[in-house]
């Protein structure tokens, strides 16, 4: 996906290295966001799942393997956060495939001096490229995990923390509490430790099944206005049949000098002078963008346009998503590996663009009344604000200019995604 100057013309700051999704559905519906329910993904969540595979004299060891059940929402760098509260006085004696971040006062163990002491560890993921003598399965990529419905093979992240000072029995061991989810930042929401059957593994020559000694599942759902109380995303339309572009809403995500926008409402011209010490001031720690002006404040907007008819061939990956039995208005998007699924710097790689063929049913498709634009789009999982329905680009009454193709049609849309924010 090169950068298009025709459709979007942006310029960025700086941009940290993420993972591009893109979703949209193609209904009438509407679905409320600030909610942790999703209705496109009902049954998505993240869960985690401690299973103690072996009793020590003081605890446990334990293999901690975290499941993003998530359709579209994906976790991103810098990575997962993950904290709790122990129930008892137990400490980490040693930890593979993460770390937590603060060892905390042992200054009461002599001779072995555990990796952690704190009543409320808070642990991450290590880093590719860790020495093998400290990975297990599905650890060390910082943090990472893609979506269930992009990479079930890397939706899966794990570690192995030894527990000590705690139970050795079933019967003594006492699950953690208050878990928390960062994933990176904000927006997860998780439910007790619950109990559950002892998870059973297969050899690898499929010939013996054990299993673990003890098992807890937790469970964490998503919810963008716990995440951020403001969008973060806006669309904006055209078409090759209509000369009106439809832009994003005004103050979509917030207002110039309002603190209901994003962040308190400042944002930065791209031709500010000094423009590195706007961004960075003095003592500033945490990690709100600063928005370039737009009239929409939006760190990210989405462009759709509907370029032209064309005959039958698909040139992008493309994933149906049906939550439901007998509805299928819902496609996730996302970038070629190595090629275009990250943005990592600003300048002319604030901007992705991309062409995408779909196949019309010709009994009921039409140009007229906005039709071929998507009712919903989601960028990385959060929902953009869209257009009013009235606003879209409606097929001329007046239009001399064939609209439809005798072979195959196929509709072909002209995407263009802006990234108009920088992180401090």
């Amino acid at each position: 996906m090169e950068p298009s100057s025709s459709l979007v013309t942006v310029s960025v700051t700086k941009i940290t290295t993420f993972t591009i999704s893109l979703l949209f559905l193609i209904s009438c519906s509407t679905f409320t966001s600030t909610e942790a329910y999703d209705a496109l993904d009902p049954n998505g969540n993240i869960t985690i799942k401690w299973d103690v595979i072996q009793w020590t004299a003081d605890g446990y060891v334990a293999v901690v393997t975290m499941y993003n059940f998530q359709q579209y929402r994906h976790i991103q760098s810098p990575g997962w956060t993950l904290g709790w509260t122990w129930a008892k006085k137990e400490v980490i004696w040693s930890m593979m495939g993460a770390q937590t971040t603060e060892q905390g006062d042992c200054s009461k163990f002599k001779g072995n001096v555990p990796h952690c002491c704190k009543k409320n560890p808070t642990v991450v993921d290590l880093l590719p490229g860790t020495p093998y003598n400290q990975q297990i399965a599905n650890c060390c990529k910082g943090g990472v995990i893609s979506s269930w419905a992009q990479d079930p093979a890397g939706a899966v992240s794990s570690f192995q923390v030894s527990v000590g000072a705690a139970g050795t029995t079933n019967k003594t061991v006492r699950v953690p509490k208050n878990i928390t989810l960062k994933a990176p930042g904000p927006g997860y929401t998780c439910g007790p430790a619950k109990i559950v059957r002892p998870t059973a593994f297969m050899s690898a020559d499929k010939r013996r099944v054990t299993q673990a000694l003890m098992t807890w599942n937790i469970t964490c759902t998503y919810s963008q206005f716990l995440a951020q109380k403001t969008p973060t995303c806006c669309v904006s339309l055209s078409s090759f049949y209509n000369d009106t572009i439809v832009s994003c809403p005004t103050c979509a995500c917030g207002c110039q000098n309002s603190t209901a926008g994003t962040g308190s409402g400042t944002c930065v011209h791209p031709d500010t002078p000094h423009l590195a010490s706007v961004i960075s001031p003095p003592g500033k720690s945490d990690n709100t963008p600063l928005v370039q002006c737009t009239s929409h404040m939006c760190p990210i907007r989405v462009h759709w346009h509907v370029k032209l008819n064309y005959k039958e061939y698909w040139r992008v990956k493309y994933k149906s998503l049906t939550p439901y039995e007998g509805l299928n208005d819902t496609a996730m998007l996302w970038g070629v590996k190595f090629y275009n699924d990250f943005l990592s710097q600003a300048g002319p790689l604030g901007n992705v663009q991309s062409e995408l063929l779909f196949r019309k049913d010709e009994s009921t498709f039409t140009f007229d009344k906005g039709w071929a634009f998507p009712r919903r789009i989601y960028f990385n999982g959060d929902n953009c604000v869209m257009p009013p329905p009235d606003a879209y680009p409606w097929l001329p009454n007046d239009s001399s200019r064939p609209v439809t193709s005798l072979l195959l049609p196929v509709m072909t849309l002209f995407l263009s995604m802006a990234f108009l924010f920088a992180h401090v």
